[in-house]
C-alpha cells in the first residue's frame, strides 16, 4: 500500500521521473516479437528432439514415471511441496524435500507398486518439464504459423500464440507425459537404493548442518530392458 501511494505521488507531482521506466517498457514491446521470433525458432529446433530422446528411451520413461509417481504421494501425504525430480536411466533424483529419507523411500515404494497396479494417471504432474516444453512448442508453432501467413511480425501475434499455448498446453503436455514421457510398465523394476545430500547454510563465518534436500533413488530391473 505504501509503495502504490508513493508511486501516485511520483506520478502526480514529478512525472517526469517515471520517463526512463516508460522508455524502457516502450523498447521491450517494440524487441518483444523479434526475441520471440528467435526463441520460437530456437524452440523447434530444440524442443523434438528433446521430446524424442526420452520417448525412445524405456529405461529413462519408467524412471521418470516413478519420479513422478513418488512426487504426488509425498504431496498427497504432506500437501504441495516445493520439490522438483529429474530421470535417469539407472533412477531418478528428488530435490527440495527436507525430509527424512525414509519418507522418500517409503513414498517411492508406495508410488511404484501403485504403478504396478494400473494407476496411470500418477504419472502425471503438473510441474513436469515436458509439459513446460511442450506448452512452449505449441506457442513456438502457433507463432511461426501466424508469421507465415500475415508475414508480419507484432506483438499481437504473440499475444496470440501465448494464449492459445495456455489453453491447449496443459491437456497436451498432460497427454505427452502419459503416452510418451513415461512408462507404466514397470512390472520388473525395483528400487535398489537411496542415498542423500545433506544442505549447508552459511552464515558470516559460519557453516551449519542443514536437513537432506537432495536424494538419488538408484532403481533395477528385474528383467534385461532393451534401450531403443
Amino acid at each position: 500500500m505504501f509503495f502504490l501511494i508513493l508511486f501516485m505521488l511520483v506520478l502526480l507531482f514529478f512525472p517526469w521521473l517515471l520517463m526512463p521506466l516508460v522508455l524502457f517498457v516502450i523498447i521491450n514491446l517494440l524487441l518483444l516479437p523479434y526475441s520471440f521470433t528467435l526463441q520460437s525458432i530456437f524452440t523447434l529446433l530444440r524442443a523434438p528432439g528433446q521430446l524424442i530422446k526420452i520417448g525412445t528411451n524405456k529405461c529413462l520413461r519408467m524412471n521418470h514415471a516413478l519420479e513422478h509417481a513418488t512426487i504426488n504421494v509425498i504431496e498427497e501425504t504432506y500437501g504441495p511441496q516445493s520439490i522438483s525430480g529429474m530421470a535417469y536411466e539407472d533412477g531418478f533424483v528428488i530435490r527440495g524435500a527436507a525430509a527424512n529419507p525414509r519418507v522418500i523411500r517409503e513414498s517411492a515404494e508406495i508410488g511404484l507398486q501403485r504403478l504396478k497396479n494400473g494407476e496411470r494417471d500418477l504419472v502425471i504432474h503438473r510441474r513436469c518439464g515436458t509439459s513446460i516444453t511442450v506448452a512452449n512448442l505449441v506457442s513456438s508453432i502457433i507463432f511461426i504459423a501466424l508469421l507465415v501467413y500475415t508475414g508480419n511480425i507484432n506483438i499481437w501475434n504473440v499475444v496470440i500464440a501465448l494464449a492459445l499455448a495456455n489453453l491447449i498446453g496443459p491437456f497436451l503436455g498432460s497427454w505427452v507425459q502419459k503416452y510418451i514421457t513415461t512408462s507404466v510398465d514397470v512390472e520388473g523394476m525395483e528400487i535398489s537404493g537411496i542415498e542423500f545430500e545433506e544442505s549447508y547454510r552459511r552464515n558470516f563465518l559460519f557453516v551449519s548442518r542443514g536437513l537432506p534436500d537432495k536424494f538419488i533413488i538408484s532403481t533395477r530391473q528385474g528383467k534385461q530392458i532393451e534401450v531403443v
